[in-house]
């Protein structure tokens, strides 16, 4: 049985059957603070509460990120105030001052869940200290490598874009793959998730080349791989600009072209005759537009597309609250629960590795648009 969320501007999120009531979120001051903007952390003590759920957000505040972190952060006020939740207290600590020291602060004040941090960079330095007090982790990074025992990745996983893609690529005829990627962690992970959904789905890998972030690089790259041939089908594992140019350096009449997740949300790309009917998977957006509605007469602005991250983790944590005594651990095991969770990116759950399993849609590029292929599926 499920119980939707809705605000007041129609953005839906489903989190099983969980009890709701009038909403809170504290900064770390001795007073209360209005429910807009999101709290600034300070060097002050938080009050005493014996009947809120404390709760940690590690995001960037300041710095090169910081816009994205407060895009994430006003995302779990907007959560908060769509469900008129009272029992969790939500306190922001900046880590571009340092996760280290972000998450020192935050445990001192007695918070039992962290959601964050953004970067997978920062999870070591957050885990170590974290664990040892059995306070565990949901991050909004992509990193799977950072998953483990008490560390959960909520991220948009481009290895589980790639796998899917392949897997209805291999459906719709392709037979045989290569691969253009970045020199980049980003472009070795692609490079990897290929041949893992090539295993599992079938078909031959023919060749990779590897570009640096230059237009002369992903072009000669492309070059060396047409040269090459032997594919029907060629995963261009980068977004925007290296994706456009190579694209129209590799194109031919009777090649299937591949991209990933980093394609969801660019416009540019729609306009390329070179990428016509090019395929990439992705979360769905079906509720994303009422949620950027709700969050630009909040907060006077656009959101980044990953604050959808924030939102649907504070939804988690309330779906939680219901086995969760207050002052006691977080119960990890909710996370688990085999029916996944439906949020404002779709169906997704957690496996036992602590790594995001989401429902992702097949899209393709068409006519100056974007079509679903293949829909994602309803839950799992």
């Amino acid at each position: 049985m499920k119980q939707a969320f809705m605000n007041r501007r129609g953005a839906i999120a489903a989190f099983g059957a969980v009890a709701l009531s009038g909403c809170a979120i504290i900064p770390k001051t001795a007073e209360p603070a209005p429910p807009t903007p999101t709290p600034e952390p300070s060097a002050t003590s938080l009050p005493q509460d014996g009947e809120r759920h404390r709760v940690a957000l590690l995001v960037p505040m300041s710095g090169d990120n910081g816009a994205v972190g407060q895009s994430i952060a006003n995302a779990t006020t907007m959560a908060l105030l769509d469900t008129n939740a009272d029992n969790i207290r939500i306190t922001t600590y900046d880590t571009a001052r340092g996760a280290q020291s972000a998450t020192n602060e935050a445990l001192a004040d007695g918070n039992r869940l962290i959601l964050g941090p953004l970067l997978g960079s920062n999870v070591a330095a957050v885990r170590s200290t974290a664990a040892a007090a059995n306070v565990p982790i949901i991050s909004f990074s992509n990193d799977t490598t950072v998953a483990g025992p008490g560390v959960f990745i909520m991220g948009h996983i481009p290895e589980q874009s790639i796998a899917r893609s392949v897997e209805y690529a291999r459906e719709q005829g392709a037979n045989t793959f290569a691969a253009l990627s970045p020199e980049s962690e980003y472009g070795r992970r692609a490079e990897a998730a290929l041949q893992s959904a090539l295993s599992s789905y079938g078909g031959r890998l023919i060749g990779t080349e590897r570009y640096t972030r230059t237009n002369t690089s992903v072009v000669s790259a492309a070059g060396r791989l047409k040269t090459m041939g032997g594919f029907d089908t060629v995963l261009i594992a980068d977004g925007g600009t290296p994706s456009i140019r190579g694209a129209q350096a590799i194109a031919s009449p009777s090649l299937r072209i591949l991209g990933t997740e980093r394609w969801a949300g660019e416009s540019a790309l729609l306009r390329v005759e070179a990428l016509e009917g090019a395929l990439f998977s992705a979360v769905t957006d079906g509720r994303y537009g009422g949620f950027v509605t709700s969050y630009e007469a909040r907060f006077g602005s656009q959101p980044y597309r990953v604050a959808t991250l924030g939102y649907d983790a504070v939804l988690l944590t309330l779906r939680a609250a219901r086995d969760w005594e207050v002052g006691r651990d977080f119960p990890t095991n909710v996370l688990f629960q085999a029916g996944g969770f439906d949020g404002m990116d779709g169906p997704f759950r957690f496996q036992r590795n602590g790594v995001v399993e989401r429902a992702l849609e097949v899209r393709s590029v068409s006519n100056g648009g974007i079509i679903t292929v293949s829909r994602a599926p309803s839950g799992f």
